[in-house]
């Protein structure tokens, strides 16, 4: 999630914890750890894509972060001697944080290594957008008014009732994936579609307007579901993905780091100047995608050889995010 949402969740939590001992110093220490395991990315990794799928890792490992929460605590209880004595209150504090920011990282379609170094598959549920301001408000509204109030108990209760708004909303896409996945897998079987592997995914911002994505022997459908659509059927495009390309690149770092990492769900194409192109697809959309990098060059005489990654960034089609809008507003539109 966005670093305003993880600074907000982090912050609550803290507050639920020792709002009654530390007060706004809590929700201090809250916001901090809240950021921390996301600095991750102020490390240098030349290779894109390594730097692309070794985020989330280690400073994302619930194995790590427990390890880490004791002597974290223990630091932090050096800062405030007058409640030195909460000894498991702070460390809980820190564990809480650290925890539920990267299991709430593993709620988005990027996904999390919360087993690292026992392994370094991503776990991601693919239920809430990477900002999602109905999840993110209930929290700082809650904050807000911790802050406002003197009170110690109410102030407690305002913080509360933000993470018990925020934790309910996460519930909601849930749910709301349940049925997406239902209304996709029923459509397929009625309509005979053979494939290999569905994904689906919210759209930016909401939790109303799914995107899915439905692999295939020689390529992909891309296609959305609205849940004001009701009982009415997904809407699929078809595309082709060239994986011919690769037969001889199994082995090739990138390649198979990349097939890995995407749980399978990634495209290849031959742009015109020769490159070939590795894309996630599960994030972004058709013309949009987020991540895409060149992993070989097609050579005059057919051949394909291997190449370091690099990054290939995709234009970016306004016309087709503000189909994805219209689509949010008005149900049953194709």
């Amino acid at each position: 999630m966005d670093s305003l949402t993880q600074i907000a969740l982090g912050a609550t939590v803290a507050h639920t914890v020792m709002g009654r001992h530390a007060g706004r110093r809590a929700l201090a220490w809250g916001a901090a750890l809240g950021t921390l395991p996301d600095l991750d990315v102020l490390v240098p990794l030349a290779d894109p894509v390594a730097a692309f799928t070794y985020h989330r890792s280690a400073s994302h490992s619930l194995i790590v972060l427990t390890l880490l929460a004791p002597l974290l605590a223990a630091l932090i209880r050096r800062c405030h001697k007058d409640l030195g004595h909460l000894r498991w209150r702070w460390f809980w504090l820190v564990w809480l944080v650290l925890i539920t920011h990267v299991l709430l990282d593993a709620l988005t379609v990027y996904g999390t290594q919360l087993f690292w170094p026992l392994t370094d598959y991503p776990v991601s549920g693919s239920v809430v957008f990477i900002i999602d301001p109905f999840y993110t408000v209930p929290l700082l509204a809650g904050l807000v008014g911790a802050l406002w109030v003197r009170d110690s108990a109410l102030a407690l209760r305002w913080s509360a009732a933000g993470l018990v708004l925020s934790s309910s909303y996460m519930l909601w896409g849930m749910g709301a994936k349940a049925w997406v996945d239902h209304r996709v897998h029923t459509y397929l079987a009625s309509h005979e579609v053979a494939h290999t592997q569905v994904l689906s995914t919210p759209t930016p911002f909401n939790t109303l307007l799914w995107r899915i994505v439905v692999m295939t022997d020689d390529g992909y459908l891309e296609g959305f579901y609205s849940l004001l659509d009701g009982h009415g059927a997904p809407t699929f495009t078809a595309h082709r993905s060239d994986t011919a390309l690769l037969d001889d690149l199994g082995e090739h770092w990138p390649v198979a780091r990349l097939a890995r990492f995407t749980h399978g769900f990634y495209s290849i194409e031959r742009t015109a100047d020769g490159r070939v192109v590795m894309t996630d697809l599960r994030m972004g959309l058709r013309g949009y995608y987020s991540f895409a990098f060149q992993v070989a060059e097609l050579q005059p005489d057919g051949t394909v050889t291997p190449v370091p990654s690099a990054w290939a960034r995709a234009e970016i089609r306004s016309r087709e995010l503000g189909w994805v809008w219209q689509r949010l507003t008005s149900a049953g539109i194709d």
